[in-house]
């Protein structure tokens, strides 16, 4: 990737699971990497690559101050991946709102200010809602939660400055990734390490369905979408998924075979969500396999493979709660 080098790119949500995953990776290209976190966020994911960061302290709705920042930074490139409402115990709706929605308003606006080779905003399969097929970037959304809808505003809100200003802003519209550094409350990782120590498992509703992609493909897609932005049109959706769905049970199941596990598996032992009534949820990848040329290189099993290899390795980051 001798492209990256020296590349001055600004990174939010650095702190969390995808976010960190691509700030590890761009610190390992040599790339120039500054962080926008808050001074409350929880940084153990990046704690051994701190000395590497430009890390900057601000809040995404401190408007003036982040303004300020960006105009210091100057990022060639910017990495949006800050989110609030993600996970099921994250339910303030003013936060998501200003989170998701006003806090990327913000930050395109600052960055707008200075210009930019690309700004790739993350959104959320959310955005859809209910559907009866595989899911694709032209479908109306309909999101069904307060997340999905500020994510689609977000979305929305890249679009129109991107057809208004022809400057250079997409989205990645990402469904399930799952893979290193991922909380711990999740499901995958909370299965992996609930197998790893041999305590029973509580989940939900075994017949939920997702389309899990794994991080290193999920990173692959966002690379694919960097060293391609001079063949796609300003303010361009991707969806970033596997293209298959696959139940909750299956994943389960997997993962306890894996692992040699014996614990047991209780179903309908914690509350459903409100995503767990799709009976699809999956994405349609034509679009980014044919405008990126891009495809998953990791099957299920062989990302949950190379995920508790890592789990087994990393123990002791998830010692306590993060």
């Amino acid at each position: 990737m001798e492209d990256l080098e020296g590349l001055r790119v600004l990174i939010t949500g650095a702190s969390g699971f995808v976010g960190a995953n691509f700030t590890r990776f761009l610190v390992s290209k040599e790339v120039e990497v500054h962080v926008l976190v808050r001074k409350t966020s929880n940084l153990w994911r990046i704690e051994s690559i701190k000395n590497k960061l430009n890390i900057h302290y601000c809040d995404l709705n401190e408007r003036e101050k982040l303004k300020g920042l960006i105009s210091e930074i100057k990022p060639e490139g910017i990495m949006h991946f800050a989110i609030y409402g993600g996970y099921p115990f994250q339910k303030e709706t003013l936060k998501i709102i200003r989170t998701n929605f006003l806090g990327t308003v913000n930050l395109l606006d600052a960055c707008m200010s200075t210009g930019f080779k690309w700004f790739i905003n993350t959104g959320s399969s959310s955005e859809y809602g209910i559907k009866n097929e595989p899911m694709k970037e032209d479908d109306l959304l309909e999101p069904i939660n307060d997340y999905g809808v500020a994510k689609a505003a977000g979305t929305l809100y890249c679009q129109a400055v991107a057809k208004r200003t022809e400057a250079p802003i997409y989205t990645m519209r990402l469904f399930s990734p799952y893979g290193y550094y991922e909380e711990p409350t999740r499901l995958i990782p909370y299965t992996i390490l609930s197998c790893l120590r041999n305590k029973n498992v509580l989940l939900s509703n075994p017949n939920a369905v997702r389309d899990f992609v794994f991080i290193e493909d999920v990173m692959n897609a966002y690379l694919k979408l960097i060293f391609n932005t001079n063949s796609i049109k300003q303010g361009d959706v991707f969806n970033v998924g596997s293209g298959k769905q696959h139940k909750i049970s299956e994943v389960v199941s997997l993962i306890k075979k894996m692992t040699n596990c014996t614990s047991q598996l209780n179903w309908k032992k914690i509350p459903e969500r409100d995503s767990d009534i799709l009976k699809v949820w999956e994405a349609n990848i034509g679009k980014i396999n044919s405008h990126l040329n891009w495809n998953t290189q990791y099957a299920l099993k062989e990302g949950l493979e190379k995920t508790i290899n890592w789990f087994k390795e990393h123990l002791n980051l998830y010692v306590g709660e993060k």
